[in-house]
């Protein structure tokens, strides 16, 4: 596999409506060196992958054919069911075989099953890190209220620590790393509760973070501290954007209005087009010496996305040739001596 530094890929997890085929091509013809590659719609089965050579022969050709690489698969939505109370959102979200009777212990289970498949799909695709999401137990106790008890916030990073290690076990066996999304809704959403759920698994070395920073703007968090202190964590990169809309009336828990709403008191927005710091993330980023993929996940609601896509790459691949480490300290020239 290339050594591209810092190579711009697509995230398809948006675009699963697309046959993989399609969202090749279209990557291609942006420009992008390669994609972060969903395992939904027909662009990856994780289930099939683990097993079918044929199957991984035929992904690895459509790649070559479009002069692609893969550097991550992302198993975000069937990782979200692992330990999250399943409700009939969670019908959409994974597949037919996952879901099954919709028993909720059934379908932790079963997802459970699917990221360890997607472990073994990402080793025999030559891929080193697996995207994703967890879910969790105690997310709707997020307002302590009714009053939440300490046993119960212990109980829910216990039971994430007894579903992802085993699956953690799997990615050891084949030498692939997990990395975890820090997002709402998640056992880790903010920068303590990332340190909790690295303290509940171990800090196993299996178990990363991929950075999206776009959830940190709206939180009022620090992305470059974050980067800082979890700089050996920092598997994968996202790059996503939001913008604040906080006006008196608009509030951060988006008072379920749509995206896009502009009544909401913030919203995604392409890469960017909006608050996040991306000059200084770029910087931290040759600092803490992470040269992996920087992955563009389109979401916004007010662009199309045969538009955003494409602006995206632009915006990125800018950044990334501007904020190469130079060859010499500014300051070198002023030496006298030679």
């Amino acid at each position: 596999m290339a050594t591209t530094p810092r190579p711009v890929t697509l995230f398809t997890g948006q675009w699963a409506d697309l046959p993989f085929e399609e969202v090749c091509r279209l990557a291609s013809e942006w420009g992008y060196d390669g994609l972060e590659i969903a395992t939904w719609g027909d662009h990856l089965d994780a289930t099939r992958g683990a097993r079918d050579d044929d199957y991984i022969a035929e992904k690895k050709a459509t790649l070559e054919k479009h002069g692609l690489q893969v550097w991550t698969i992302s198993a975000h939505l069937t990782g979200q069911a692992v330990c999250d109370l399943i409700d009939a959102r969670h019908q959409d979200i994974v597949s037919e075989q996952v879901w099954g009777d919709g028993d909720p212990e059934g379908v932790r289970q079963r997802a459970a099953e699917y990221v360890k498949d997607a472990a073994r799909t990402a080793a025999r695709l030559g891929v080193k890190t697996v995207t994703g999401f967890t879910g969790s137990s105690i997310w709707h106790t997020v307002a302590m209220f009714p009053p939440t008890p300490d046993s119960m916030v212990e109980a829910g990073y216990q039971d994430f620590a007894d579903r992802w290690n085993p699956i953690l076990d799997v990615f050891d066996e084949v030498g692939v790393r997990f990395a975890h999304e820090v997002h709402p809704s998640e056992i880790a959403y903010d920068y303590w509760t990332t340190k909790r759920a690295m303290e509940a698994i171990g800090h196993r070395e299996a178990f990363g973070l991929n950075f999206d920073p776009s959830h940190f703007v709206w939180q009022d968090l620090d992305p470059i501290g974050f980067l800082r202190d979890f700089a050996d964590r920092i598997y994968h990169v996202h790059c996503k954007d939001s913008r604040k809309q906080l006006d008196g009336r608009a509030g951060r828990l988006g008072s379920h209005l749509p995206w896009a709403d502009s009544r909401r008191g913030w919203d995604f927005t392409s890469v960017g087009h909006g608050d996040v710091p991306w000059e200084l993330i770029f910087r931290e980023l040759n600092n803490i010496g992470y040269t992996g993929p920087t992955s563009v996940e389109w979401e916004d609601a007010g662009v199309d996305r045969l538009r955003g896509a494409p602006d995206a790459l632009r915006f990125i691949r800018g950044l990334g040739e501007l904020f190469q480490p130079p060859a010499a300290a500014f300051d070198a020239a002023f030496s006298s001596r030679g």
